[in-house]
């Protein structure tokens, strides 16, 4: 009894242990270098998980840039052609009276990138210099950015979508601009960037590279 009360509180990293990423089979380390059943690389925590994380970040940081400056929409028709920016798409919208597409457009192409930024970079800071926050803390705000995260390509598929449908020759043609594609290449890197963080770390906040 004595030797089962010790072990509780333990992490699988503290006791030892590991599970495959990709079958999930439980591994004893250091004894266990590859899978017994698939044969993958066994290890408690995803190499250089911090470092890849602010790598993606970073690239879609500066992804992020062109996407608010070049236009994500080009509307062609006869009496001329126009084309809008993430902001000047809303202002657009809230101008004529579009208030609630306006908020829907602004929330996912503002407020929910710059919060995974903000949280992802605030994550992977707190873990690296172990700042005094709760692993309480940690976990609720990776799970904020997972459940934000598949709201990130709204933009993307109403653009998608409206250049699909609304093709009606010299009248009237809308074409996705420069700054979707930009877009884009920020949500798919913020989500690369996501995904690289491993959460064992939030447990036991520091990356061993193990």
């Amino acid at each position: 009894m004595a030797t089962a009360d010790n072990t509780l509180g333990l992490t699988a990293q503290q006791a030892g242990l590991a599970r495959c990423r990709f079958c999930g089979a439980l591994h004893r380390l250091p004894a266990a270098n590859s899978c017994r059943l698939c044969g993958a690389h066994i290890s408690s925590r995803k190499l250089s998980s911090l470092q890849r994380t602010w790598a993606f970040l970073i690239v879609g940081l500066m992804a992020y840039i062109p996407a608010n400056i070049y236009p994500i929409m080009i509307t062609k028709s006869f009496s001329g052609n126009s084309s809008d920016t993430i902001f000047t798409g809303i202002l657009a919208l809230a101008q004529s009276g579009s208030w609630f597409v306006a908020i829907v457009v602004f929330v996912a192409s503002v407020c929910i990138p710059v919060a995974k930024f903000v949280i992802i970079a605030g994550l992977a800071l707190s873990l690296h210099f172990q700042w005094a926050m709760s692993e309480h803390t940690r976990h609720y705000l990776h799970t904020i950015t997972e459940f934000i995260g598949r709201w990130s390509m709204i933009d993307v598929f109403v653009v998608a979508v409206l250049a699909a449908l609304i093709q009606l020759g010299a009248i009237l043609t809308i074409e996705p601009g420069a700054g979707i594609n930009a877009f884009a290449l920020s949500v798919v890197f913020t989500m690369f960037s996501a995904t690289s963080l491993d959460p064992r770390l939030i447990w036991d906040g520091t990356d061993s590279g193990k």
